[in-house]
């Protein structure tokens, strides 16, 4: 990706070295990642699963992230977002006809308070509705590319947009639509429901890459086969079959590996939010 001469965004929040308040020690270790992977990826509420305290084993167990490596880090989030500001400001104007509220996006060392809870890095980043943040240890891309097998700088850039979409979402009030419809079904149609949602958020990822590429040029090749492949890891069925063995379609809230790979295509091979209505559809 060729984000070295993007405009950097002014929206960034750099909580790193600042601990967390009440003295709440961060989970560590790449042996918590698969299975808070799961919880976070695979759905739950933020409030609740956040909360809960360290799980086993010293936050020293991380592999220590060199200053020169945090600080390319921050560039690099800061570049992707400003990206993401810039094709969301520009078709909000076009679409809607009003102006885009760009999110914050925090980054954190360990663990850090968000008015959904507490979040911790074994968690992988996360957007939370309430103060319309996204929350990002920038070691999840360490582990994205050595632990879940999606290196490349634009799988990064997949994932800090798939958050964006999500922020998309909660402003075109879709989020709060699917948090009433999902109170008044059962748990296995509130999943699927889940799984609409996030797929929206990878068509919109797909699209904000389609957009800054026709105007940016931002696209290097391979680019588009890492968030692919980065979509793909990330899928229900992959990440169930990784913590346990095996595959409960019924439990999926964020979609299996083909469904996310095809709507993040179909995001970017369109580059027109009208094509991401995943709740309009029967087959995903």
């Amino acid at each position: 990706m060729k984000w070295q001469s993007s405009r950097r965004s002014v929206n960034i929040e750099d909580r790193r070295g600042a601990g967390v308040p009440g003295g709440v020690a961060a989970t560590g270790g790449i042996g918590t990642l698969l299975l808070a992977l799961v919880v976070t990826f695979l759905g739950g509420d933020p409030s609740v699963v956040f909360e809960q305290g360290p799980g086993p084993g010293p936050a020293s167990s991380a592999p220590q992230i060199s200053q020169a490596e945090n600080d390319r880090s921050a560039e690099f989030v800061s570049a992707v977002l400003g990206e993401t500001e810039d094709t969301w400001n520009s078709i909000f104007r076009s679409e809607f006809g009003s102006n885009y509220q760009e999110p914050s996006l925090v980054l954190y060392t360990g663990a850090t308070r968000s008015a959904c809870g507490l979040g911790q890095a074994a968690m992988g980043p996360f957007y939370c509705p309430a103060d319309q943040k996204v929350y990002l240890d920038t070691s999840f891309f360490r582990d994205l590319s050595a632990q879940l097998g999606a290196p490349g700088d634009f799988a990064q850039a997949y994932v800090i947009a798939h958050e964006v979409g999500h922020h998309v979402q909660n402003l075109l009030g879709i989020s709060s639509q699917v948090q009433r419809a999902q109170q008044q079904v059962s748990r296995t149609q509130a999943n699927e429901l889940s799984v609409r949602l996030e797929l929206q958020a990878d068509c919109f990822a797909g699209v904000w890459a389609h957009q800054a590429q026709q105007s940016r040029q931002i696209l290097e090749k391979g680019d588009v086969e890492e968030a692919l492949n980065a979509a793909s890891q990330i899928g229900d069925d992959r990440l169930q079959m990784e913590s346990q063995g095996y595959v409960t379609p019924d439990s999926f809230t964020h979609g299996s590996s083909q469904q996310r790979a095809k709507w993040f295509s179909r995001g970017f091979e369109s580059g027109d939010i009208n094509q991401c209505n995943t709740f309009d559809v029967a087959q995903l």
